[in-house]
């Protein structure tokens, strides 16, 4: 038997001709081909970004289907209906419920909407931007290491403030009152900790209507006086005055907005419905900044029980959900006035969205090297040197835009927040963080590839190709893995505007007209105002 062939059911031997440089080149190869072999088994099996698994539904969304963009999140959630919740919470799933119930708004479901939103807000936590450095903020935006998503102050802000619109829709005053102070805990929170920002004008308009048909008559002063620090709305000056003749509060932009001489306020008298002490919102405690962002959670509120104003049949809205009005009635109005409040509501657009970037600068200064001196080296080293991160894109906005008019009188309607002025304003803030955080992860990533080239250059025969070819395959297999952190709020409107007016008691039929760069889209609403009561007409368009 020669020594080339194997005995029978033994391993195969070393033949002469084999020289023993191979055989130690294969003995410092060995871990290195381990170690590729698992890198290339994690490449295989890494997982989709958020914004990849979430695609369909904003497809969908693109095309004018809401109803089917909830059913590609009701799959992303593992449950059959939009009327089910996850028996159990796993990760991004507070998100993606966050999600359905903006588009469950814009379907017209808004006791489902609520449902969700509230169902969310307890899940998720807020990402302390004003205090977090690189380090921990770059541990949070990529995806290998984030675990429960957190929502950015703009996002967490207009959270409540959208689920404010499902009570008024509603008709339920006592719920958008309850979510109006969660909303207030949270604003109280966000101008102490990060006080060179204000946020959520909408936010703090649509409180004090609340207040306001309430009849606590301060209480609505002050939300407005916080919603005018931030815009100029012309639809509040009339409802400021009617106020100021009942209430004491002046605020500076209160004032702004009276008569002159009107600034002073009348005699104490007690509003419709006095305000309670127990409103005043308990004070929220930022996070430590030496300690990872915490959740910021407000008590648990009962909502109280109330009478639910009916339902009524509204003809021409071909069974639409999302316009069917209910009337609400004022606490204490007598109806004496023979008139009532309208409150349109249109949202348009979607903020941006997040998606992988990768910058590759390596190979930029590897082939201006090569091009300048003929040497190759630098582009060896340099061609997986990439900078990856979340960047933000834009939809294909449809419309961005509203007007509204009521029995053909054009209403003035303003914008009351650019929430994608702020979803931009915020991203800038932090990235340099993020940035920053990029880069030395790409640091990391390059030490472990010199590691494997210095494993590979130990080998007496074609150590070097062996080197490069280790360094090569770890560090391209890193960045393959190096996927960022792209969820965010993805269905937040971009721009809410808002238009009010005065109007007689009785039937009228109230157009809502959206515009943009995809044209126009207009729906008519019969609606039934109740004499000294209310209508909130909410129109969500998500494209």
């Amino acid at each position: 038997m020669s020594e080339a062939e194997a005995p029978a059911g033994g391993a195969r031997r070393r033949t002469r001709a084999e020289p023993s440089s191979v055989l130690g080149s294969r003995r410092a190869s060995g871990p290195i081909a381990r170690v590729l072999a698992g890198l290339a088994l994690l490449a295989c099996s890494a997982c989709a970004t958020y914004s990849d698994r979430t695609a369909a539904a904003r497809d969908s969304l693109q095309r004018g289907d809401v109803p089917g963009g909830i059913a590609e999140l009701d799959k992303f959630l593992k449950v059959r209906k939009p009327e089910d919740l996850p028996n159990k919470w796993k990760k991004d799933f507070e998100l993606v419920v966050l999600e359905r119930a903006t588009l469950l708004q814009a379907a017209g479901q808004y006791e489902l909407s609520a449902r969700d939103f509230e169902a969310a807000d307890k899940q998720l936590e807020l990402l302390d931007i004003a205090r977090d450095g690189a380090g921990k903020l770059g541990k949070y935006i990529y995806s290998d290491s984030a675990t429960k998503y957190k929502t950015s102050p703009t996002e967490k802000l207009s959270l409540n403030a959208m689920n404010l619109c499902n009570y008024l829709a509603r008709g339920d005053l006592q719920g958008a009152k309850v979510e109006a102070k969660r909303f207030t805990v949270m604003r109280n929170y966000m101008r102490d900790y990060d006080p060179e920002h204000q946020h959520a004008a909408f936010g703090s308009y649509v409180a004090g209507f609340v207040y306001e048909m309430l009849g606590q008559s301060d209480e609505a002063l002050r939300y407005y006086d916080e919603a005018l620090q931030e815009r100029e709305f012309a639809s509040l000056r009339a409802p400021i005055e009617r106020l100021a003749a009942r209430g004491s509060y002046r605020g500076e932009r209160i004032r702004d907005y009276l008569p002159q001489g009107v600034d002073t306020p009348p005699p104490s008298q007690p509003d419709a419905t006095p305000p309670s002490q127990p409103d005043a919102p308990p004070a929220a405690t930022p996070p430590s900044s030496d300690v990872a962002p915490t959740p910021v959670t407000t008590p648990p509120v009962q909502r109280p029980a109330t009478a639910m104003p009916q339902l009524a049949s509204l003809p021409g809205t071909d069974g639409d959900a999302s316009w069917r009005v209910i009337a609400g009635a004022v606490p204490g109005a007598d109806g004496s006035s023979g008139a009532g409040e309208l409150l349109v509501i249109a949202k348009t657009g979607r903020v941006p969205f997040k998606i992988p970037k990768r910058i590759p600068i390596g190979l930029a200064i590897g082939l201006a090297g090569a091009y300048i001196t003929g040497d190759t080296t630098l582009l060896e080293y340099g061609m997986f040197k990439v900078v990856t991160y979340p960047e933000l894109v834009g939809h294909d906005t449809f419309f961005d835009d509203a007007e509204a008019k009521i029995d053909g009188r054009s209403l003035d309607m303003e914008l009351a927040t650019d929430v994608t002025d702020e979803i931009v304003r915020e991203y800038e803030d932090i990235k340099p963080k993020i940035i920053g955080a990029a880069l030395t992860r790409m640091i990391v990533r390059a030490a472990a590839a010199e590691g494997a080239r210095a494993a590979g250059n130990q080998s007496e025969n074609g150590g070097a190709i062996i080197g490069f070819l280790a360094a090569a395959a770890i560090e391209g297999t890193l960045v393959a893995l190096d996927k960022p952190d792209t969820r965010s709020w993805s269905t937040l409107p971009a721009r809410v505007h808002v238009a009010r007016a005065t109007v007689p008691a009785g039937k009228h039929r109230v157009e809502v007209t959206v515009r943009g760069p995809g044209g126009w889209q207009r729906k008519t609403v019969p609606i039934s105002m109740p004499a000294g009561g209310f209508v909130v007409l909410d129109v969500t368009t998500l494209r």
